[in-house]
Parts: C-alpha cells; sequence; structure tokens
C-alpha cells in the first residue's frame, strides 16, 4: 500500500532522523581509535620533547621489531591528556597521552599499551573497521528501508487515536541498535587481536606482558563502583575483568612473565615521569609527590622543573646545576636550563647551553628548535639562527614551531618570499590548510617560476587534503 503524501513526510524525517544518528554512532566508533584528520588537527595539545620522544622510540624499538616493523616508519605523537589512553590514527601513528606515562610506574606498563596499539596497525584493524562502517551504512539502509515498508502499512491502516508514529519510529529505529551492537562487538573482537598480539610481540622480544596486566586491573578498581551500571555489550572494548581473564594465563605461560625491566631503563622511566609532572602539576601538588625529603634525582628534576616555572629564576637555576653536578653530560638537564633562562627573558644565557645540550644531543630537533628561538630572542651573537633552524626543519618536515621561527629569522635578514613560505609551511605542517595555501601564494610571487623554492610554496598552495571514509 502507498503511503499517503503527510505519511511520506513523516517518513522522510524519521529516515534522516536516523541517518544521522547512524553517522553519529559510526563517527563516535571511529573516535575510539582515530582522530577526524589523517594530519594532527591545529590546536590538538601535542607535546615535542626529544627526552620523552627518545625514551618512546627506545620502548617501541623491540616491539616493532617483532611484529616486522621497519624503525621510523611508525611515528608516536604526544598528547597533553591526563587521560590514561593511547590510539593508532592509521597504518603510521600511535598517539599516547601523558597521562598514561604519568600513571604507569614502570616502562613494562608503557611497552604493553604500545604493543597492544602495535597490534591494531600490524591487524590492519582501521582499515577493516572502515569497511564495518561502510558495510553497516548499507546495512542500515536496508534495514529502515524494511522499517519503513513494514511502518508504512501500519500508518495506512490505522485508526485515529493509534499510536502510529511511536510505531514508525520504534520501527525505523529498531534496526539501528543492532547495527551498532553489532559494530562494538566487531570492535572488541578487534581490541581482543589485539592484546594477543601485543602478548605476542612481548613474548618475541624477551618482554613481560605483567605490565599489561596491570593496566587492565588499574582499569578494573576505576570502574569497581559502576560497573553494574554498565552494558557490556555497549562497549567499544572489552569490560577490563574480562581482558584479564582472557590474557592472565597466556602472559603467565611465558618465562618472561617475572622478568624486570633493566634499571637504566627504569631510571629513564622515573626520570620522564619527573619531568612531566614537573611541567603539569602546580609546585604545591609536585611538593606533594617529590617532598624536599626525598632527595633522589627524578624528585631533584620535579622541584627544579617546579621551581622555574614559579620562582625567581636564579633560585631555579642553582637547581638546576645541582642537577649538572650530579649529571655533567645529561643534555635535559643543559636544555632545561636553556629553557628556564629563554622563557625568563634571558636569551643570551640560554644560547650555550642549548649548544652544551645539542652537543650532547645532536639529534634532538627540539632543542635546535629552541636554540633558534633563543638566538631569534636576542641570544643570537656569533651564530646563524636561520642555519640552525634549517637544519631542524629539514629533519623533522612537520616541525611547525620550527618553521614559525624560520620566518622570524628570514624575516629579520629581509627575506620576505622566503620568510612567507615558511610562515606556510608552519601552517601546512598544523594541518592550517587554508592559511598555508594564501601564504604560499603570497611567496611564489616572489620567486622565479620554477626555481626550488618557487616549487615548494607551489606543492602547498595546490595541495588538497585527503578526505578520510
Amino acid at each position: 500500500m502507498i503511503p499517503t503524501l503527510r505519511t511520506q513526510t513523516f517518513l522522510g524525517r524519521q529516515l534522516r532522523r536516523a541517518t544521522a544518528l547512524v553517522a553519529a554512532a559510526a563517527t563516535a566508533l571511529v573516535g575510539v581509535t582515530a582522530p577526524a584528520s589523517a594530519q594532527t588537527p591545529r590546536g590538538m595539545p601535542v607535546i615535542r620533547d626529544a627526552e620523552i620522544e627518545g625514551l618512546l622510540r627506545d620502548y617501541m624499538a623491540p616491539i616493532f621489531k617483532a611484529a616486522g616493523i621497519n624503525e621510523g616508519v611508525v611515528e608516536i605523537t604526544i598528547i597533553n591528556s591526563k587521560e590514561f589512553n593511547a590510539f593508532v590514527a592509521d597504518g603510521r601513528r600511535i598517539f599516547v597521552n601523558i597521562g598514561t606515562l604519568m600513571e604507569a610506574k614502570t616502562p613494562n606498563e608503557v611497552i604493553g599499551v604500545l604493543a597492544h596499539e602495535t597490534g591494531h596497525i600490524v591487524g590492519g584493524h582501521l582499515a577493516r573497521l572502515r569497511q564495518r562502517l561502510d558495510q553497516a551504512q548499507t546495512m542500515s539502509i536496508v534495514a529502515m528501508l524494511l522499517g519503513i515498508g513494514a511502518a508504512a502499512g501500519a500508518v495506512a491502516t490505522s485508526r485515529p487515536g493509534d499510536n502510529a508514529g511511536g510505531a514508525v519510529a520504534g520501527a525505523v529505529m529498531a534496526p539501528q541498535e543492532a547495527i551498532r551492537r553489532s559494530l562494538l562487538s566487531y570492535q572488541r573482537g578487534e581490541e581482543q587481536a589485539a592484546d594477543r598480539s601485543a602478548i605476542s610481540y612481548l613474548n618475541k622480544s624477551g618482554q613481560s606482558a605483567k605490565g599489561m596486566l596491570t593496566t587492565f586491573q588499574r582499569f578494573e578498581s576505576q570502574i569497581a563502583f559502576s560497573k553494574r551500571f554498565i552494558d557490556p555489550y555497549a562497549q567499544s572494548h572489552p569490560m577490563p575483568a574480562d581482558r584479564i581473564a582472557n590474557l592472565q594465563d597466556l602472559a603467565k605461560k611465558s618465562p618472561y612473565y617475572d622478568k624486570l625491566d633493566p634499571p637504566a631503563l627504569q631510571a629513564r622511566h622515573d626520570m620522564m615521569r619527573a619531568k612531566l609532572y614537573g611541567f603539569t602539576d602546580t609546585p604545591q601538588g609536585v611538593g606533594r609527590r617529590y617532598p624536599p625529603s626525598d632527595m633522589s634525582l627524578p624528585a631533584r628534576y620535579a622541584r627544579a622543573i617546579a621551581s622555574y616555572r614559579s620562582s625567581p629564576i636564579d633560585s631555579a637555576a642553582a637547581q638546576i646545576d645541582d642537577l649538572i653536578r650530579a649529571q655533567p653530560n645529561n643534555p635535559w638537564f643543559h636544555e632545561l636550563k636553556g629553557q628556564a633562562y629563554l622563557e625568563n627573558g634571558r636569551p643570551a644565557q640560554a644560547v650555550p647551553e642549548l649548544r652544551k645540550a645539542l652537543s650532547l644531543a645532536p639529534g634532538a630537533t627540539p632543542i635546535r628548535t629552541m636554540l633558534g628561538q633563543a638566538m631569534n630572542a636576542g641570544g643570537g651573537k656569533g651564530g646563524d639562527a636561520v642555519a640552525e633552524l634549517t637544519r631542524a626543519t629539514a629533519r623533522d618536515p612537520k616541525n611547525a614551531e620550527g618553521f614559525r621561527q624560520l620566518a622570524i629569522a628570514l624575516a629579520k635578514k629581509n627575506k620576505i618570499p622566503e620568510a612567507d613560505l615558511a610562515s606556510a609551511q608552519a601552517a601546512f605542517a598544523e594541518g592550517d590548510y587554508g592559511t598555508a595555501r594564501q601564504i604560499a601564494n603570497r611567496a611564489k610571487a616572489g620567486f622565479k617560476t620554477g626555481t626550488p623554492n618557487w616549487l615548494k610554496a607551489d606543492d602547498i598552495a595546490t595541495y588538497t587534503p585527503q578526505k578520510m571514509n
């Protein structure tokens, strides 16, 4: 029976509403494991720190080797969020929150989390999830049409006063819940597969899976009082207790289960946590976590960082000097002193400390970028900020801050087209393609057609970002 015009209009609204809800659910599902763009979104609180990035690379090296991933193919990006979380964006990026690094008491806990994310990458889970979402969209349309067909007959034969509208809404929306739960079930299966892959990589690399269990036990204790209200079939991840049950026997069968992290690696982990607490917590919070009675190196590191952020620079510099006396060849202590001077308006004093740090860690792009910034700020006697920043951005083409500082250095030399190109590259690295195109077109006008700089500007001006399906 053909519905009336009024019924068609009503059904059209229901169909649009149902489709929007399915799209929203699909977006939410993808959002569990991937940001909306392949590029780091503009404004995302990304942290760049050479010390932490180097430590995470060392954590991942044996995992990547066990998984058959070439070193350098997958990037690790640090997100300034205190939630315990990590996720993959595609086959080339792992994002890890600082909350994961701060809460994990051992390297093994972080390594287990990153091994799990590696399992997603090797398993191609994101690509398959997108395929499932595409299938779900097709299924949802068919299901809705079937629901509409049934509802249309109900509406056409209903009598005045019957709740035909509610019947239609129920007929249209009921299949969507089944589809959503099907997708969630599929994703839970992928999470379990990634867990098993992670244990395989840990075994191959001679490491313990105990850190993974510790992480799931933490999650289990966090939801202990609310799990009776949680529908396990409406979650994108298995419940922590289920994950523990599925993995405990497998983890404990490993000959490496009781193996501890090397002391040197644990020491670096403790320093990383102290650094993050020093920079992100209040001075009072740092004092409670690392009281003056604690004279360990991590505690002194955290207090020195908190001091330079909240106290006169000379007091902080004295604390940092104490760290340098303990480890004269630690590049991160010299970097910290240079950063403290720079951020307190003493760029001339920052430059030698940053040069020393760079001599001890020559591949540390963030330090070289900060050195260029200090030189731009007036501490550049006897050096060339353009040369330093050119090296920094050549080594790391996604170094937005490096390109911004390079633009300043070039503008000071009255190289305006080159400065515009660097500004365009900074915007491009941040994913602000509209601004990047605008500035790149302006830069092109200052270069001879076909020259290397013109081609770089033209590449940015004509770039069209790919849409993720």
